[in-house]
């Protein structure tokens, strides 16, 4: 039984080609990227699949190989190609799931500290850190448009742009409520402290015409950006910030060294969630279609990182779990990430 039908997707590959060669297909390039993206993705489907049919005839034949001189010097190799097999086979099997109409989209990731002051904003500038390094491990490009630092540390929000297929799908369920527990680094008594940030995901959608913004809904605000950290402060007011007025969608990007790139990015993310929004009609505003804006607070939470008095981050939802919390801090989320596409895929959540 194959992770899906092989031979309907090199098909369409063919009709594809074939849809390219016709006279006229550059004529709208807009539609013609829009294939071509869509061949380029079948293409790296078909040929992880390829790899993964190689290597497993590889092992085989180093099986053979072994049995036949009756060598088992080569068992540890061996092994190592079965899990790595089997790694690769797996993260082939939870790419299948990622079916949403905007799965395979690039994600726009917001981080907003919530109760617990000082340590709410360090733990939100650490969350900051380990998606990027997720990103990072997954290919992915990251793009931070907005970040709002705290005067005495940590962050306030950020909001990081994801470029790469199947970003939003992977990264969709990841928002939420995110608790920290652990030793406050900022009281002197030592005390153990815990705090919150919210997560909030949405799709990048580069187009959709069912969404139509009318200039006079938005209110567009100028302020000065700086870095990270407060580095680099523009002496310029060529940061944006746009407000949705009907709905009360604020987005803001200060990323880009000039106004109207500022705006054009912000733009991209205001439709982005108006998307969002204009498939669940019947909610009003863009907490609903967040997940319900919930208090970042207690008995909210969708997982915990626990460093004192042991060590443990722990999913509320698939009750998935590992000790290794400096790993996770490190960006090696996709245990959780999966378990969650597996539960859902099942009807378990």
């Amino acid at each position: 039984m194959t992770l899906f039908d092989l031979a309907k997707l090199e098909a369409e590959i063919d009709r594809t080609n074939r849809e390219i060669e016709q006279e006229g297909f550059w004529d709208d390039p807009d539609k013609a990227q829009k294939v071509m993206k869509e061949k380029k993705s079948m293409e790296t489907t078909v040929d992880a699949y390829r790899r993964l049919e190689n290597t497993l005839e590889d092992i085989k034949e180093l099986i053979e190989l072994a049995e036949a001189d009756n060598d088992p010097s080569m068992d540890k190799e061996i092994s190592k190609m079965f899990e790595d097999f089997e790694e690769k086979l797996e993260s082939m099997r939870i790419s299948t799931l990622l079916t949403g109409k905007y799965d395979k989209c690039g994600a726009i990731v917001s981080i907003h500290a919530g109760t617990g002051g000082v340590d709410a904003m360090d733990w939100a500038s650490m969350l900051l850190r380990l998606y990027t390094r997720w990103c990072e491990k997954k290919g992915y490009k990251v793009t931070l448009t907005d970040y709002q630092n705290d005067t005495e540390a940590g962050i306030k929000s950020a909001t990081i742009m994801v470029d790469g297929e199947n970003a939003y799908g992977y990264l969709k369920n990841e928002k939420g409520v995110h608790r920290l527990v652990r030793i406050s680094p900022f009281n002197t008594a030592g005390k153990r402290q815990t705090s919150f940030a919210q997560l909030e995901v949405v799709p990048q959608v580069e187009e959709d015409l069912s969404v139509e913004i009318d200039p006079e809904d938005l209110k567009i605000d100028t302020f000065r950006s700086s870095g990270a950290g407060g580095q680099h402060v523009n002496k310029t007011e060529s940061a944006i910030r746009i407000t949705h007025i009907p709905t009360g969608v604020i987005v803001a990007c200060q990323n880009e060294r000039s106004q109207h790139q500022n705006r054009e990015v912000a733009m991209k993310m205001l439709k982005s969630k108006l998307v969002k929004i204009k498939e669940r009609e019947h909610l009003k505003r863009i907490e609903d279609i967040k997940g319900e804006q919930q208090q970042i607070g207690w008995g909210s939470q969708i997982r915990s990182y626990v460093f004192m008095p042991y060590t443990l981050v722990k999913d509320h939802r698939t009750n998935c779990e590992s000790g290794n919390i400096n790993a996770v801090m490190d960006g090696d989320l996709d245990p959780f990430i999966n378990a969650y596409l597996k539960a859902a895929s099942q009807g378990e959540i």
